[in-house]
């Protein structure tokens, strides 16, 4: 039987409530069980602080994707974006395949994290090979649930996401009314080396914890009245966000001294929990977590599948099918799960978030780029705003770069390497198709 070529999207298929619920869940799975302990260990004391700073550049960052989701929704979204401001070339493939890797690196991220706080009731350490093994079969599980339809990924995802932000916020209540309320926190005590160079490395990682949002516009053709709800979508998962990551962030900053948050780096939510319910504040964070990372992997994988079978329709990237039955977006969900198997193996935690900051940030300011040069008339966006995300995200991108430069050139030369193999075989792919065309 011969392949569909078409990828097949279920118009009106999302309510608003269904999207905010889809882009929480990817945003909470990595920012608060994955990244607060590695945020910690780069903005010190200061941490909780990195969050508000990163959400103040995300907010920003948010601006032209609002503009562009009301102007042009689609199932292919960032993808779809890249091509208005840029044509169907060089730039909107590379870009697209930026923004395709960060997200899976983001998956391979969370499902490790999925890994590490299983482990955690048992005292399992979390360099056990056990922690790679659970995070591929998250990975297999997310791809069972994908391939049963957007309508029961939608719907799970809203039930994960209301399980989810009512533990957090259960969580950081309990914590908090247990330890008080303070800003100390933010006051460095005697021997913190972090310096501003280290702190804006948090904010980096902090924006990465964020990035979540993005993958509502990959389903602005699926989502009811997309013109103005992919927007609304985009700002209510932000705000939910930053409430929760304050909540949490003072929490753990109540619970534990910073040396205690940095050798909990990879399960910090469950340490915190036990200074105040013992070995039930455990189980608790991670039934929280296994929640949290479960629904930010399905709603991730929705998303990200979905833009490489978008980048497919267009020409832009080359596809196999190998033999397999059905539609390209099915394909393109075996690829996604399958790269994300591979980073989940072979990178540890730490690694994984930089490597998905360095590139999410160069794709992030190419849309903004092109928004500033070639689309702000047309989407009415205030090139104030979108230029001031620009150098936001510039400053934080120079920085981080400099404090990884000095402490783990891996990730440097894993972020170039990537960039060069992207562009280079996307020049060498378009330019084939144009002398076969």
């Amino acid at each position: 039987m011969e392949m569909d070529r078409k990828s097949q999207y279920e118009k009106n298929s999302l309510t608003l409530v269904g999207a905010i619920s889809m882009g929480t869940a990817v945003i909470i799975g990595a920012g608060i069980f994955a990244l607060t302990g590695q945020i910690a260990e780069q903005a010190g004391s200061l941490f909780p602080l990195a969050f508000i700073v990163a959400a103040i550049v995300v907010g920003f960052s948010a601006y032209s994707y609002v503009k562009l989701s009301n102007a042009y929704p689609s199932a292919g979204g960032i993808v779809m974006f890249l091509k208005e401001a840029y044509g169907p070339g060089l730039i909107t493939a590379a870009g697209g395949l930026l923004m395709y890797l960060s997200m899976v690196i983001n998956e391979s991220l969370v499902a490790r994290t999925f890994g590490t706080y299983v482990l955690q009731p048992f005292s399992i350490d979390d360099a056990s090979i056990l922690v790679p093994i659970l995070a591929v079969l998250l990975l297999i599980f997310a791809f069972l649930m994908n391939i049963s339809g957007t309508k029961l990924v939608g719907k799970f995802s809203l039930i994960m996401t209301i399980i989810k932000i009512g533990g957090l916020a259960l969580f950081g209540i309990i914590v908090l009314g247990f330890f008080g309320f303070s800003f100390d926190t933010l006051a460095a005590p005697p021997g913190d080396s972090t310096t501003i160079a280290k702190f804006i490395g948090g904010v980096a990682l902090a924006i990465l914890a964020y990035k979540g949002f993005t993958t509502i516009t990959n389903s602005g053709s699926e989502i009811k009245q997309p013109h103005k709800n992919v927007g609304r979508a985009i700002i209510y998962s932000i705000f939910i966000s930053v409430v929760l990551y304050l909540l949490v962030a003072f929490a753990v900053a109540g619970s534990l001294s910073m040396p205690e948050i940095i050798e909990a780096k990879n399960f910090v939510l469950a340490a915190a929990a036990r200074p105040v319910l013992g070995d039930l504040g455990v189980w608790l964070t991670v039934f929280i977590a296994i929640v949290a990372t479960v629904s930010s992997i399905i709603a991730s994988t929705f998303a990200v599948s979905r833009m490489l079978a978008m980048l497919t329709d267009m020409k832009l990237v080359p596809h196999r099918h190998f033999g397999m039955k059905g539609t390209i977006q099915k394909h393109t969900l075996v690829y996604t799960i399958l790269l994300a198997i591979f980073l989940t193996v072979f990178l540890d935690l730490g690694r994984i978030a930089s490597l998905g900051a360095i590139l999410y940030l160069i794709m992030d300011i190419g849309v903004h780029w092109g928004v500033f040069k070639h689309l702000k008339g047309k989407v009415d966006a205030n090139p104030a705003i979108v230029l001031t995300a620009i150098i936001l995200e510039v400053v934080v991108l120079v920085t981080f770069l400099g404090v990884k430069a000095q402490s783990d050139m891996l990730v440097i030369y894993a972020s170039v390497l990537s960039l060069v193999a992207i562009f280079g075989y996307e020049r060498y792919y378009l330019r084939t198709v144009k002398e076969n065309n």
